[in-house]
């Protein structure tokens, strides 16, 4: 889920940048240090979006930089357990597929891919025995995530399913749709006399 997040804390403008005006500087500082943050409690950070308030510096002896108490607002993506998402295939391997989700990659385990028996062409596609479906890169999809982790920070860790009612290639959900449609009779009003 995206979500725009307030935050305040004190910024650190360097004595290099003091020319330049305050709010411009503290927007640089902000962006060098936010974008392309990950963390467990904010998840992917995509941007600093405003910066809404600059207090009055003050200088720490030592530092020759000045502390600015701001508030400002960033762009995040914290994906959520259950959360369905769209995204398009990356890369296709032998044990499953990568998804790009926006802000980050996420992998669908071979067995999640479709409620098949799956196999790995050494062209790079996952073909259903069954259903003669195929997932390949560029494909778009909707997955649901079922895992999540932090354990490293800097890679965390999204685990999807497209084993669900209208999960799954795009192209397989319309389809799906569309015969669904064709078999169901028409309803005629009958009336009785």
């Amino acid at each position: 889920m995206f979500y725009e997040v307030k935050i305040r804390s004190h910024i650190r403008i360097p004595p290099d940048t003091f020319k330049v005006e305050t709010k411009k500087a503290v927007l640089e500082v902000l962006k060098k240090k936010y974008e392309n943050f990950v963390s467990k409690d904010l998840g992917f950070v995509i941007g600093v979006t405003k910066v809404l308030t600059v207090g009055d510096g003050i200088i720490i002896p030592g530092d020759g930089a000045s502390y600015y108490d701001s508030s400002f607002k960033i762009l995040v993506f914290k994906p959520e357990l259950q959360e369905v998402v769209l995204g398009k295939i990356s890369d296709i391997t032998d044990f499953g597929a990568f998804i790009s989700i926006g802000a980050s990659d996420a992998m669908i385990h071979i067995s999640q891919t479709m409620d098949d028996f799956v196999s790995f062409s050494k062209s790079g596609v996952l073909t259903g025995k069954e259903t003669k479906r195929v997932l390949k890169t560029g494909d778009k999809c909707r997955a649901r995530i079922v895992a999540l982790s932090y354990k490293e920070i800097s890679n965390p860790k999204i685990g999807l399913t497209m084993r669900q009612p209208k999960l799954g290639n795009l192209n397989w959900i319309d389809k799906k749709e569309e015969v669904k449609k064709e078999k169901e009779p028409e309803k005629k009003d009958k009336k009785e006399k």
